[in-house]
């Protein structure tokens, strides 16, 4: 078995004050799980990750893997193999000999490494390019070569550390597929950190997300986007994002651009418990219908079109208490409105998100 926990685990940097980049993290990875650490830069995803490898140590708490506490330990007697941003890749070694090094360095016979690389290279497509050097293969073949290396050492967790940040749109887009394909079929744990919150709900079976340190919600990336815990969850998860602004409460709901919100009962006494007079409103680009000009709901001015073929999305200001906030709205691509055009949004009552406008924290 090879599951993962972080028990409390801390790395605290010298400085004035110190400066907590992983704080009391909290985590168990199941055994086979692919489980992706996502946060802006600074949140302490790649500290984490390094953490578990070894890289960084751990100043409170601990790490285990497989039930094994592996905190002071080296990162050799860890298991683990480690996929890097850079690659990494020996220039002067041909693909197979990049790929089998780890194992020659463990004195496994040559027959043996030679049939490991055969196998992974056969996995990655890349049985052409076995006596290359590095630098006679594009960025998606270097980076499937530094996979191999990885896969060959058989390692109880893999460890990804934003491995497609330096391949373009369409080659990236392909390659986490790929990643999330071999994951699959290998069924070895996997830890991987990226900062791009699309790759991370498309290949984790759960995606933790972090800020300043601190763990904020770990889950599937449905219940993450339904059901965000705070109001950085919610507006870090989900592309484009999430509209948040902080509104006015009134005895039925929110204002919001010259139309009253309805809010549920519970939300409005949650809030008349807590002695607020406003709350943060959180709405998915999908949850705005547009409406005709004369029917009741929330009214915007249109500044920007973004056509996406299949999708649309407008972008608008919405007076909010006097001051205009921008919002994005969701629209049928086949029949836009024109920018400059004042138009009506009806609210989805069901899909609306209420937070603490101090706390952030979820009101329901």
């Amino acid at each position: 078995m090879a599951e993962v926990r972080y028990e409390k685990a801390s790395r605290i940097f010298a400085g004035h004050p110190p400066v907590r980049a992983v704080d009391q993290l909290d985590l168990e990875v199941t055994d086979g799980e692919f489980l992706v650490l996502v946060g802006p830069s600074g949140s302490g995803k790649s500290t984490a990750l390094r953490m578990l490898a070894g890289l960084e140590e751990v100043d409170e708490g601990g790490i285990y893997i497989g039930g094994r506490d592996v905190t002071m330990l080296a990162p050799k007697a860890r298991d683990i193999a480690m996929v890097f941003q850079s690659y990494a890749l020996y220039p002067h070694m041909t693909v197979a000999d990049n790929m089998g090094f780890a194992l020659k360095l463990r004195g496994v016979p040559k027959a043996d490494i030679k049939t490991k690389v055969a196998e992974a290279a056969k996995m990655l497509d890349l049985m052409p390019y076995l006596d290359r050097k590095p630098r006679a293969l594009s960025g998606g073949q270097r980076q499937r070569v530094a996979m191999g290396r990885a896969i060959v050492r058989d390692p109880q967790v893999f460890c990804m550390d934003e491995p497609l940040s330096n391949l373009d749109a369409k080659l990236r887009v392909e390659t986490r597929a790929n990643i999330a394909a071999l994951q699959r079929r290998l069924g070895t744990t996997t830890i991987y950190v990226t900062h791009d919150q699309v790759e991370a709900m498309t290949m984790g079976h759960r995606v933790a997300v972090l800020a300043g340190g601190v763990l904020q919600q770990c889950d599937t990336p449905r219940e993450l986007y339904e059901r965000p815990v705070n109001a950085f969850v919610a507006g870090f998860i989900g592309s484009p994002a999430m509209n948040l602004k902080t509104v006015r409460l009134t005895d039925e709901g929110a204002e919001l651009g010259g139309y009253v919100v309805p809010l549920p009962r519970d939300v409005l006494s949650a809030a008349a418990s807590d002695g607020l007079t406003e709350v943060t409103l959180g709405l998915r680009p999908e949850a705005l219908q547009l409406v005709g000009s004369d029917q009741p709901g929330m009214q915007m001015t249109v500044d920007l079109v973004e056509e996406l073929g299949a999708d649309a999305f407008a972008y608008g200001t919405v007076d909010v208490d006097g001051v205009p906030e921008r919002f994005i709205a969701r629209v049928d691509a086949r029949r836009p409105p024109e920018v400059g055009q004042p138009v009506v949004f009806e609210v989805q009552a069901n899909e609306l998100h209420m937070f603490h406008p101090t706390t952030g924290a979820r009101l329901t």
